[in-house]
């Protein structure tokens, strides 16, 4: 298979026909091996990087109005859950600018990784594939990657020739927020040109919970909207986008527009609701079957001009605003020896501005430039080699636009650099160890840097520290993989030490909105480097138990847990999900299909003195589908239940989570259609 992201699955097909067509035909999904490009460019089918790919029936089923809660239940990924409206994914404990949001390879600019009530602009309906790279990915996506990256695909620029009329479309209603959802995608070409049209909308109402929103940590509230109802948690999204290519035997060129606009409240604050708009620009291209030094060369770009405004009891408080851009070229050059490998270049812009009395970081630019190579040996029939490389200069200027605040703020340039090394050794035809060990660096982010004032969505004043140094990290990871025909899967561990992690730390002082120490003021958080050290262990295994009369029956396991602590003060860290324990059971006989879900997350005691902990939990979940087809068209109608025992379920992941607990009992039903 190609690396190109969205090659088809299935001869003769577009992408979407095939990931569609494969999602209805689980004889030939059981088939499908799919290749984590975002992990290695090269295309390898064994990759050093623990990694996970989230696509078709599963996707289906998985997907959630946010990509946080869509992808909470992956191996090592956790949701940093600001109800329905916002929540992002967290990767073994580490969020905000530590994990790469990509769009087909490349950033779309957003505010997400500055405040927890900021939403990802994504609905992950338009998605047609997730792939989550658990771990540093810096080498090859930036700093920002530190922490791991999770890439959508959406086929929004088509790679591969499409012959004919295809399409899909999507009904769903119901789940504790009472979703109202539907989509449609369309996809048209003549073998050369090629068309791409999607539309979204989703509206939901405020969250059904078990029992009060406020948990007894904090004290019960009587409020209306407090008990059994999440308050200020409704909201509706909308999305589109129209691309086309251009598509030859040996490359393929494109663009696209992509427009998200969404109306959300916070749960936080009761009369305060965010309205946010992205507006995403994409050029694409690859061309293949080069003679000379290089293979392949392969452009990414993107702009976008990002807003939203937090607004309360009506009138708009703080504008947020992020425009920008950002490059990447790679190019595979031809073999050197026994050496594959690419090399590449990326270019950064962003613009961010906030603006308005509850602004609480400076308008601020940031470029950045980088170099990175990446090489591959297949050393033998056994042994696979991977080395690379990156160098990446930042530079941050703020402007404190008339805001005494940030008068005193200066410029601050950074030049990090990022080492990685991998292997995959077969030891046996069933068994193979992957190992990976890396050094990355992050620069610090403008809010990192110039924060300073009150931080209303979170309760908190926060305080930058403009002399911090860049963030450190040495990085190991270790996995025995296997696949026997039976059980295939694996057990991981991970290790991540930070020299200088960049933590949101509490001083035990509280101010008031004007930065002066009072006894009725929010905390004080301050961005201060420190030592920290971030361990656990990752296991997961898809078990076939039996094909017989009664259908193919199937057992999935997976468990993950993550230890994170500040040792300069032996403190544990903050929001860091505990031992976390899934087991779902699988059936498929003839047009029907269905499973049964339990998942369970142990206490969490391991946190800083000045936050909360968690109390454990097990949810069970089920889910029920039905394939039929009309005419030339393949339709799955499906029901889903999740939290069917009604359980109170509070994320320690989440700053809310004594406010705002997870959905209580849902039930969803949905129709999708491909022809």
């Amino acid at each position: 298979m190609s690396s190109s992201p969205t090659r088809p699955l299935v001869m003769g097909l577009p992408p979407l026909a095939a990931a569609l067509l494969l999602a209805s035909n689980p004889a030939t999904a059981l088939e499908l091996q799919p290749q984590v490009v975002t992990a290695n460019p090269l295309g390898s089918a064994q990759l050093a990087a623990p990694s996970t790919t989230l696509q078709g029936d599963d996707l289906t089923l998985a997907q959630k109005g946010s990509l946080g809660e869509t992808l909470n239940n992956q191996p090592g990924v956790s949701s940093s859950w600001f109800g329905p409206g916002a929540s992002r994914p967290i990767i073994r404990g580490l969020d905000g600018d530590r994990i790469r949001l990509l769009r087909n390879g490349v950033g779309a600019l957003d505010a997400s990784s500055l405040s927890y009530d900021h939403a990802v602009p994504l609905d992950p309906v338009n998605v047609e594939r997730i792939e989550i790279v658990r771990g540093p990915a810096a080498l090859l996506y930036g700093g920002n990657a530190i922490g791991g990256v999770v890439n959508t695909f959406d086929n929004r620029i088509p790679t591969e020739a499409i012959d004919g009329i295809h399409g899909a479309g999507e009904l769903r209603y119901g789940g504790a927020d009472t979703t109202r959802s539907a989509a449609g995608r369309l996809e048209a070409g003549d073998g050369r040109f090629a068309l791409h049209l999607d539309a979204n909308s989703r509206a939901f109402n405020d969250l059904r919970i078990p029992g009060d929103a406020h948990s007894s940590k904090v004290g019960s509230e009587d409020d209306e909207g407090g008990k059994h109802r999440l308050g200020n948690s409704d909201g509706r999204q909308d999305g589109g986008a129209v691309g086309g290519s251009y598509i030859w035997d040996d490359g393929y060129a494109g663009l696209s527009y992509s427009n998200y606009n969404a109306n959300y409240g916070s749960p936080a604050e009761e009369d305060v609701r965010l309205r946010m708009q992205q507006d995403h620009y994409a050029f694409a291209s690859e061309i293949r079957n080069l003679q000379g030094p290089f293979s392949s060369i392969k452009l990414n770009a993107g702009y976008t001009d990002y807003e939203h405004r937090e607004i309360e009891g009506g009138e708009v408080g703080t504008i947020f605003k992020n425009k920008g851009y950002e490059a990447r070229v790679e190019a595979r050059h031809q073999p050197i020896g026994p050496l594959e490998g690419v090399i590449g270049m990326q270019l950064n812009r962003s613009e961010f501005s906030a603006l308005g009395e509850e602004a609480f970081v400076p308008q601020t630019d940031t470029d950045s430039a980088a170099l990175f190579v990446l090489e591959q040996w297949q050393a033998s029939d056994r042994l696979a080699l991977s080395l690379g490389g990156r160098l990446e200069h930042t530079r941050v200027d703020p402007d404190a636009a008339g805001n005494e605040r940030f008068e005193a703020d200066r410029g601050a340039s950074f030049t990090a650099g990022s080492l990685s090394s991998g292997a995959v050794y077969r030891l046996t035809p069933v068994w193979s160890l992957a190992a990976t060990l890396g050094y990355t660096e992050r620069a610090p982010t403008f809010y990192e840097l110039y924060a300073n004032g009150a931080h209303v969505a979170t309760g908190t004043f926060e305080v930058g520290d403009a002399s911090l140094s860049k963030e450190k990290a040495v990085s190991s990871d270790l996995a025995l993989r296997f696949d026997n025909g039976v059980h295939k899967g694996s057990v991981g561990v991970f290790y991540s030490h930070f020299s200088d992690y960049i933590g949101l730390l509490g001083s035990g002082r509280t101010l008031d909105e004007d930065g002066e120490e009072s006894a009725d003021g929010i905390p004080e958080f301050l961005y201060s480097g420190v030592r920290a050290r971030f361990a656990g262990i990752e296991a997961q295994d898809h078990w076939r138990l039996a094909e017989n009369a009664y259908g193919k029956f199937a057992l999935e396991l997976s468990g993950d847990y993550t230890r994170a602590k500040n040792l300069d003060t032996g403190e544990d860290l903050p929001r860091i999900a505990p031992l976390r324990l899934g087991s779902g059971l699988l059936w498929e006989r003839e047009q029907w299909q269905a499973r049964l879900d339990v998942h369970h997350a142990s206490s969490q005691h391991r946190k800083p003195d000045n936050e909360t902990s968690t109390d454990g939990y097990t949810t069970l979940g089920a889910s029920v589908g039905y394939r039929f087809d009309v005419g030339d068209s393949q339709w799955l109608a499906f029901v889903k239940g999740e939290n069917l025992t009604d359980q109170t379920v509070r994320y320690a992941s989440s700053i809310l989570r004594d406010i705002a607990p997870a959905p209580g009992r849902s039930v969803e039903l949905g129709l999708r259609t491909t022809f």
